[in-house]
């Protein structure tokens, strides 16, 4: 499925390849919150990186975030953050270990999304006391990490661009 997407201001549009395009996780934790903003979490799908195409790079700007788990040593991470230098909106993050990929910030996608049947909530134990975190019998919680990747989440559930909706 191709993902288009922009920044609010309209400086940066983007295109990407995805094979795993459903809205799977939902991450609490205090830097998808404070960058992302939106509900107190953000939404990360996946894109295949050798296909992305960007009008308006010059407009990007990169964080790499500072990580700080109670359980470690704080250290600043390799993922790149890209964001528009002019009005903030969130466009992707970029990890070098895994060249092959990128992942889209949903909010940042104009391309009109497929709609879960489940989603997984991640890193509940960093999640803000005022975020609502929507309780569905159907939905995975979790206080850190996932059980599974967004590559095996679809695969599970059938949910593929090729094959939409199999094995539901």
């Amino acid at each position: 499925m191709l993902l288009e997407g922009s920044c609010h201001c309209g400086a940066v549009r983007f295109s990407v390849q995805s094979h795993h395009p459903y809205p799977f996780m939902r991450c609490y934790c205090s830097i998808c919150r404070k960058t992302a903003g939106g509900g107190g979490y953000a939404i990360n799908l996946a894109g295949d990186n050798r296909t992305l195409q960007v009008e308006g790079e010059e407009h990007i700007t990169i964080y790499h975030a500072r990580i700080q788990n109670p359980d470690d040593a704080p250290f600043v991470s390799q993922g790149e953050r890209r964001f528009c230098r002019h009005c903030g909106s969130c466009l992707w993050v970029y990890a070098p270990d895994y060249p092959d990929l990128m992942h889209p910030f949903a909010s940042a996608i104009d391309t009109e999304l497929p709609e879960p049947p489940e989603q997984t909530h991640i890193m509940l134990d960093f999640a803000a006391s005022w975020v609502e975190i929507p309780q569905k019998p159907q939905d995975h919680y979790f206080s850190r990490y996932p059980n599974e990747s967004i590559a095996n989440w679809h695969e599970r559930l059938g949910l593929t661009a090729d094959h939409p909706g199999e094995g539901e």
